[in-house]
């Protein structure tokens, strides 16, 4: 059942107001990302949206878009791993933890197909399913693809999956068994990036009836799936045992669609009157082979110049520019963060680094925000005593074997 509370759809450029029943992409008039505004004083007299039982994302289902008759596969609700004993962590005393969306741990929730993806993707099924959508498609650099696959195949959505030939082979062979199970779900490979993958999608698959459900261009879904990170970050957990916001974030920044969730979740929260109007720095961490937003912050532009995406091993990464990014630039500016991109030898060290302090299977985004933690601390980003947070956005063994000589 869609959210009683959820007001209507608004242009995160020009503000235009669109109703919540409508289905549609970007914003006619500007080509921008949409947003789903809520009725936050409803929402707060009736106080009923936090569900802190559920072990999964949907315990914050009352400021979700659906908010009964949800189909849950246990996705989100992922813990906060304590890495104090960092070494750059104890240089600069910061205290460090790792929010974990990759491997499961007891008594959390478990993204299905070991990816934050699977947040953006949950909300997306569930209002596919609302609005009668059978026929989605994605343009990805992996993850997302993969799913969208395993949500498409749950809930017997036909979906199409275009990725890069040089997608990672475990997420390639994911979507692969699927297609190969279930003739609803089809594997496209195309010689590029995620911006060929668009390409053919705009020529092939829209002509034929297939819903976008890419990065921002569906009316915010995949955001308000995201935005429960930020909701997750804020609860009582061993950072806080009360509703408490870090002092930095650090998120692994290709599309940025987290960034926007994120900062949507603080908003709202604060008119819950749960939080105050502190806000963490926001660092978006990005690769040298592929940084528009790195590059736009650097130059005080409102949004990334065409770029080409280089070759890295944080493939998530690898996103030449996107429709959302002047909104990841806002924020970032608006939270006193700021944008850094690190070599691909830093993100190697620092996933074999991790793996062999701590044996945690980080994938190599977020290995590049790890890697950014001692610029930033030398240059006064991170300051003495601040709580941290790197998202770790995936699980490493989606990646191999090209990780695996880093083990």
């Amino acid at each position: 059942m869609l959210n009683p509370n959820l007001s209507h759809l608004q242009c995160s450029l020009c503000e235009k107001q669109y109703s919540k029943d409508t289905v549609m992409n970007l914003c006619p008039d500007d080509n921008r990302p949409l947003e789903m505004i809520y009725d936050i004083t409803a929402i707060k007299k009736q106080n009923d949206w936090y569900h802190p039982e559920r072990k999964s994302l949907w315990r914050f289902s009352g400021i979700l878009p659906i908010n009964e008759g949800f189909i849950d596969c246990g996705e989100g609700y992922t813990p906060l791993l304590n890495y104090n004993d960092h070494d750059i962590a104890k240089q600069y005393g910061f205290e460090l933890f790792i929010k974990d969306e990759g491997k499961g741990h007891a008594g959390f929730g478990q993204n299905p197909t070991l990816s934050f993806k699977d947040r953006g993707m949950a909300v997306v099924i569930n209002m596919a399913k609302h609005f009668g959508l059978d026929k989605l498609v994605v343009p990805t650099q992996g993850n997302a693809g993969d799913s969208l696959a395993y949500y498409a195949n749950q809930t017997n959505t036909a979906a199409v999956i275009i990725m890069p030939d040089d997608t990672p082979m475990p997420i390639q062979g994911s979507v692969a068994a699927l297609s190969f199970h279930n003739p609803d779900i089809k594997l496209d490979m195309v010689k590029g990036t995620i911006k060929e993958a668009g390409e053919k999608m705009k020529a092939e698959y829209i002509p034929q009836g297939y819903f976008n459900v890419a990065t921002f261009q569906e009316p915010g879904w995949r955001i308000e799936g995201k935005k429960t990170m930020g909701l997750e970050l804020a609860e009582p957990n061993n950072m806080s045992d009360k509703w408490q916001l870090p002092d930095v974030v650090l998120y692994p920044t290709g599309g940025g669609t987290g960034i926007l969730g994120m900062w949507k979740a603080f908003d709202e929260l604060e008119q819950l009157g749960m939080i105050d109007s502190k806000r963490p720095k926001i660092i978006a961490v990005q690769s040298q082979a592929t940084q528009p937003i790195t590059a736009a912050f650097n130059n005080d532009s409102f949004e990334p110049a065409p770029t080409q995406a280089g070759h890295t091993l944080a493939v998530g990464l690898n996103v030449a520019g996107g429709v959302g990014h002047f909104k990841v630039l806002d924020i970032i500016r608006k939270s006193g963060g700021t944008s850094i991109a690190m070599d691909e030898s830093e993100i190697a060290q620092n996933l074999s680094k991790v793996w062999n302090e701590k044996h945690w299977w980080i994938c190599p985004e977020a290995a590049a925000c790890m890697a950014a933690l001692k610029p930033l601390a030398q240059q006064g980003v991170i300051k003495e005593n601040e709580q941290v947070v790197v998202f770790n956005t995936g699980s490493f063994e989606k990646y191999l074997p090209d990780v695996r000589h880093l083990l």
